[in-house]
């Protein structure tokens, strides 16, 4: 059908639908429709953990319906598995026993979770992969730290929701004490996604989440002291901490596995002897690592000659180690034994097996989460944050809960009092009612009582109301007035949630605790890739659209007076290069966004073309800029930190607020990000400069005024602060840039809205002090309109000047005069009436001509422009305000 028809097909569609009437339906958009349904609800309700409480939707109810049953750790005896699964498919998980079962077996064995939540009696499976059981003949409970889990539940700490039949209530998450998702992992498969996250030790999660709570701004970096790599529950080695650490940055990452083996009884020389190996990778069947050795020790050809023999002495369970410890989890047992033929070597065979059979695997770590329903791509601080919040959120609502109670309960206390001072009469006006219902309301208007108050003390056996203590009932009011202050001053204070979480994971750590088990051992090749990148010239260019690249310098080769250049970028839909600086491979590029975030990369990071390449689009280098919507105000190039204690990143916000940081604070920083500034609300970072010691910055404001002062004068405040006046602005104006410089014969471009413009040497702008409203920059005028950007450009330089209705031309800034400061400048642009300059860009000395800019001769200027310095009195300059530490903000 054509799009007419279709378009009529679709307006019945939906008219018989709010109409209740059956119609046909596109095939192609009821299968859409369909796939997209099932998707969200495999991805959702089946295949990945929550981020919360680290459990998909059957481990949550497996664990709820026995904690509901009472089936809990304290429970003496263990409850038939049939009797368990019938009551989660019953009341919760209507989706078959066999996939409730697998996933009740799965939590209760040690080869396969680092911390186990069911206890189990009975087979439940091997590490050899033999199945588990039936569940007739099966019995469990749940475990300590199951319990754990499931604290506090009744206390209003999370959400419920309706079962399938709406006939009772399951929580959409746990309060989860414990952080499952971290220390145990996850693996799944949904539709178009996976996820598989890897376990690790409670001791040292637990400190990675103290961390955090100790400082919110700790980077990934520092984290890693605390949580080095995973901790898988059978041991073995982690061959490397590059896959660890690539995981607990970007939440992707490839672990290599390694089996812990010893090589006992060689003789002298490292021949013959056994190789003992005691610990094997993780999710690895023994079963088929014996056979794969073995089909290896019978190969003449292309197998291991030096395998005389294999043994498979391995216990099911050996809890002569950690199994003794109170709350401790057992260890398995494996002990395979190859036997080395006497005239070959032990360490070759071992590192043979390595490389030829599974003795050496790799884990494929992809930390894919549910957050708030929708699946996200997390790194380890995201991990943690997540589940810190969840926690604080349980406690929030706990403390909540308990107040209310606490509160209704002082509110009867009160009513009993009055019934203790008279207890006589209300007795009387008990028995003398016909009922009930009239005691209440007699009750309530002889003493002032409420509904609560009276029904408290109707309900009260005779005996009790008799020997009622008016002295108990003032000493529980006092116990409950204190225990509603403490509750709501939890509730007021962050630090206090905190300190309770703290404590709860203090007793986690006291009861559950124990030593990592996956030994970390450095690669022999563990080397930082950019060791392997070579520290060349790299030219960067970045477009008006926002296309980013890197290219080799030595692409643009040098040509001799009069050659005719290389072909640049292609030009595409009006784009052209705004920028084009040259830095090292190894270099560090810091991108400072208007909302005062600093994201930072490193130059051979960035995506590489050729001469004639677009590039790629900024915010799919720095991926967050797209989710955030910020934009890139300003950036800065950092060869090294080896002179970083001498240097600083200094800020300027729209409103003259000026922010100096040690340069160190950016050392480790990634594409990840950090807050580099505060920002009140409305306020934007308008530019970021990197400063030595004796350097001088200008600040200019679009009104046309400009402060210089050594950046000494701005004192050194940390990350993420407000920082200080650098410039004090007259209602209406705004900072449009900064510039740093050293020498008095550097000259200063500052150009306006109107198109004009001038280049004055910095002597001409004499020092003062900081937080002062500066000296004339420029004399803005109707005729110039106000200012729109300042820069310091080398001699030889060209300058892209572009308008707000798209016209674009290039101009050599040699060919802008040098006039004085006072002065309104000189024409550096026809503009068309309404057109007015937006930005201005330092595009380099280069014979890449942007595309399809032509270079543009100036326009003539008017004499009088050039000479109007001279009629400007030094008086007009506006007196700077002396800096005694009242500017500052």
């Amino acid at each position: 059908m054509d799009e007419n028809e279709e378009n009529k097909f679709e307006e019945q569609v939906i008219q018989n639908t709010s109409e209740g009437i059956i119609s046909p339906t596109l095939l192609e958009e009821e299968m859409k429709r369909s796939m997209l349904d099932y998707a969200m609800s495999v991805i959702t309700a089946r295949a990945l953990p929550d981020a919360r409480d680290g459990l998909k939707p059957v481990h949550r109810r497996i664990l709820y319906s026995m904690h509901e049953n009472g089936w809990t750790a304290s429970l003496k005896d263990h409850i038939k598995c049939a009797k368990v699964v019938g009551a989660v498919m019953g009341d919760y998980h209507p989706h078959g026993d066999s996939s409730i079962y697998e996933a009740l077996v799965r939590m209760s064995q040690p080869w396969s979770l680092r911390y186990c939540a069911i206890d189990f009696h009975g087979g439940n499976g091997s590490i050899d992969g033999d199945k588990p059981a039936a569940y007739r003949y099966t019995e469990c409970k749940l475990d300590k730290m199951a319990d754990e889990m499931l604290i506090d539940i009744n206390k209003n700490v999370v959400d419920m929701a309706k079962n399938f039949s709406e006939d009772k209530d399951e929580p959409i998450v746990l309060p989860s004490r414990i952080p499952f998702l971290l220390v145990n992992g996850s693996s799944g498969i949904a539709v178009g996604m996976a996820t598989n996250m890897a376990p690790h030790n409670l001791r040292e999660v637990v400190l990675g989440i103290k961390a955090v709570l100790e400082n919110s701004e700790i980077e990934i970096d520092d984290l890693i002291k605390y949580i080095p790599a995973p901790d898988f529950p059978t041991g073995g080695l982690i061959y490397g901490r590059s896959g660890a650490i690539e995981a607990y940055k970007t939440g992707r990452g490839k672990i290599i596995m390694r089996a812990k083996a010893e090589i006992v009884g060689t003789d002298a020389s490292g021949q013959g002897g056994k190789i003992i190996i005691t610990e094997i990778p993780y999710m690895l069947s023994k079963e088929n690592l014996v056979k794969k050795m073995e089909e290896l020790a019978s190969d003449k050809e292309n197998g291991i000659s030096g395998i005389m023999d294999i043994e498979d002495e391995s216990s099911d369970i050996d809890d002569s180690d950690s199994g003794k410890k109170k709350g401790a989890q057992s260890k398995i047992g494996i002990r395979i034994i190859v036997h080395v033929k006497r005239d070959d070597y032990a360490e070759v065979v071992l590192n043979q097996l390595y490389k030829m059979s599974p003795l050496q695997s790799s884990f494929g770590i992809l930390n894919l989460a549910l957050v708030r329903g929708r699946p996200h791509l997390l790194n380890l601080k995201q991990l943690i944050e997540h589940y810190i919040d969840h926690r604080l959120e349980v406690i929030t609502r706990k403390t909540q809960f308990d107040l209310n109670k606490a509160k209704n309960r002082s509110h009867i206390v009160d009513g009993l009092i009055v019934a203790a001072d008279n207890t006589d009469e209300v007795i009387k006006i008990i028995r003398s009612s016909e009922d009930e219902a009239n005691a209440r309301i007699t009750l309530q208007e002889r003493f002032n009582l409420d509904e609560i108050q009276s029904k408290a003390i109707t309900d009260m056996r005779l005996g009790l109301l008799t020997r009622m203590n008016r002295l108990e009932l003032e000493n529980e009011k006092k116990d409950l007035l204190l225990k509603i202050a403490d509750f709501i001053d939890i509730l007021d204070k962050r630090e206090r949630k905190v300190a309770i979480i703290n404590e709860d994971l203090d007793d986690i750590l006291k009861k559950y605790g124990d030593d990592r088990r996956s030994q970390i051992v450095d690669a022999a090749g563990d080397i930082d890739i950019e060791d392997m990148i070579p520290n060349e010239d790299m030219v960067i260019t970045m477009t008006h659209a926002g296309y980013i690249k890197r290219t080799a310098a030595d692409t643009y080769k040098t040509q001799g007076r009069g050659g005719r250049g290389l072909k640049g970028m292609a030009s595409k839909d009006s784009d052209f290069i705004e920028t084009l600086f040259v830095a090292s491979a190894h270099s560090t590029i810091l991108f400072f966004t208007d909302k005062g975030r600093c994201y930072g990369i490193k130059v051979w990071e960035l995506p590489e073309g050729d001469r004639t390449s677009k590039g790629r689009p900024i915010v799919n280098v720095i991926e967050v800029l797209q989710t955030n919507g910020e934009k890139v105000a300003s950036f800065v190039v950092v060869k090294d930190y080896d002179n970083a204690q001498n240097q600083s990143i200094v800020q300027v916000t729209q409103r003259g607020i000026i922010n100096r940081q040690p340069l160190e604070n950016y050392q480790n920083l990634r594409k990840n990000g950090l807050n580099s500034i505060k920002l009140d609300e409305k306020e934007e970072l308008v530019a970021a400069v990197l400063c030595e010691k004796d350097d001088n910055v200008v600040i200019a404001s679009s009104g046309g005024n400009a402060v210089r002062f050594p950046i000494e004068k701005a004192r050194i405040t940390g990350r993420n602060t407000h920082g200080v006046r650098g410039i004090r602005l007259k209602d209406g104006d705004k900072v449009i840039g900064m510039i740093t410089a050293k020498s008095d014969d550097d000259k200063i471009l500052t150009v306006t809205e109107n198109g004009f413009g001038k280049r004055t040497k910095l002597g001409e702008y004499r020092i003062t002090n900081r937080g002062g409203k500066g000296i004339i920059n420029i004399k803005t005028s109707e005729r110039n309109g106000k200012v729109i950007n300042i820069m310091n450009p080398n001699e030889d330089d060209d300058l892209l000047i572009i308008t707000k209705n798209g016209i674009i031309i290039r101009v050599c800034v040699a060919k802008i005069n040098v006039i004085g400061r006072a002065t309104q400048g000189v024409k550096l642009m026809n503009l068309d009436t309404g057109d007015k300059v937006i930005d201005v860009s330092d595009c380099g000395k280069s014979d890449d001509d942007g595309g399809d800019i032509e270079k543009s001769e100036l326009p003539q200027t008017n004499p009088e422009d050039l000479l109007e310095e001279e009629i400007i009195d030094e008086d007009d300059d506006v007196k700077e305000e002396a800096d005694d530490g009242e500017s500052d903000e």
